[in-house]
């Protein structure tokens, strides 16, 4: 696959958050393509398409992820409860992601690639299976008639037995699940066979819904803390060396949206892409979600942290993309989305007043809210 233009990607994502950091950088318009022989030069029609669907497509995950991550965090079904990133967990990240990164960018060097792009792409094959699984579950319910037989199955894995039996493995789903999973299976054998840049993309988006919705932070200085040491990472693996490049360019599995900027030209067979890592949706898409519960957590009908991050968003976006244009050179997304994110709604949060219930806002899981309230009970 070859590839031109590319807006660079940052860091992480919900099932596989370390593999993530592989995609973070952008070739200048014009770049030499991979495995071909000639340079493509995008037309400026080719170029505005492309880059308007990278953003489209990238609002989509925020946007429905943060509104289902609300219905998550209120959930008590345990396979649906999510996954809370503390500040010991943001603090510790960046280093994590950069070790990962660099052991990626050796084996890349020592290795094979195609072997390894061969295991990446038969795990990435499960996940995105799975993950896809899960983004259409909701769909499904609306479109399937209330008359539809929907059975329930349980999958349930035990170790030992008598009073010493504990679950390994307790799984609920139904006819509808099972749908969604057949559905998300034929998607990934094409994926697998043709590597299609719909495909990609197909999978790309659910796994930054996923990672949107199910991973949340516990606060906002959390997410502080997280954004900012993931802005110092990108800006030093993008502008200090050329791992993050290279890694890019080795790295083949469906953890970017891709949009070809030639496919004016040659149709759905277009070959030369624009490219976003998920890192740079899921990182600061959790941190919009977090303003979103912040927003409902308020009771005030009004959901203005939520449209005001959205807003800066796309805002950071557009201005990555005008500078990596402008100037033809590599440049770390996160090094304008993370300014833009936080500082648009901590500046409004001044102008309201409510900047210190802002950072005093803290998440907790269902278990602990269950926990505080038997406290409560007993010392009644």
């Amino acid at each position: 696959m070859s590839e031109a233009e590319q807006i660079p990607a940052s860091a992480s994502e919900a099932a596989a958050s370390a593999v993530l950091d592989a995609l973070n950088a952008t070739d200048s318009n014009g770049t030499e393509a991979l495995n071909a022989t000639a340079k493509f030069v995008a037309t400026p029609e080719g170029t505005a398409l492309a880059y308007g669907s990278l953003v489209f497509m990238a609002l989509l995950p925020i946007f429905f992820g943060a509104l289902r991550s609300v219905t998550c965090s209120k959930s008590k079904n345990a396979a649906d409860m999510p996954e809370t990133i503390t500040s010991r967990d943001a603090a510790r990240f960046p280093i994590i992601a950069s070790c990962t990164l660099f052991g990626l960018y050796l084996f890349f060097k020592v290795f094979s690639q195609e072997y390894i792009n061969l295991l990446l792409s038969v795990y990435f094959f499960v996940l995105g299976v799975l993950a896809l699984s899960h983004t259409m579950s909701p769909l499904m319910s609306r479109v399937f008639p209330a008359s539809f037989p929907n059975k329930q199955y349980q999958l349930l894995f035990t170790q030992g037995s008598g009073e010493s039996k504990e679950e390994i493995v307790n799984y609920e789903f139904d006819t509808k699940n099972l749908v969604c999973l057949l559905i998300s299976t034929v998607v990934g054998v094409w994926y697998l066979l043709k590597k299609h840049w719909i495909a990609n993309n197909l999978f790309g988006l659910a796994f930054a819904l996923n990672g949107v919705e199910l991973l949340h932070l516990n606060n906002v200085s959390t997410g502080c803390i997280l954004l900012g040491g993931l802005f110092v990472y990108d800006v030093f693996w993008v502008f200090g060396t050329n791992v993050m490049v290279t890694v890019a360019k080795s790295f083949e599995a469906p953890i970017k949206l891709v949009f070809p900027q030639d496919l004016l030209e040659k149709g759905l067979e277009a070959s030369n892409f624009a490219m976003l890592g998920l890192g740079d949706i899921v990182i600061p898409g959790i941190f919009i979600a977090l303003l979103l519960r912040f927003d409902v957590s308020l009771n005030k009908n009004s959901r203005t942290y939520f449209y005001s991050s959205f807003l800066a968003y796309i805002f950071g976006l557009g201005l990555t993309i005008f500078v990596m244009h402008t100037f033809k050179h590599a440049q770390p997304a996160l090094l304008y989305l993370v300014p833009a994110c936080v500082g648009f709604p901590v500046i409004i949060a001044l102008f309201k007043g409510e900047l210190t219930e802002m950072f005093r806002y803290e998440e907790s899981s269902e278990e602990t809210k269950e926990e505080a309230t038997e406290s409560e009970k007993k010392d009644q």
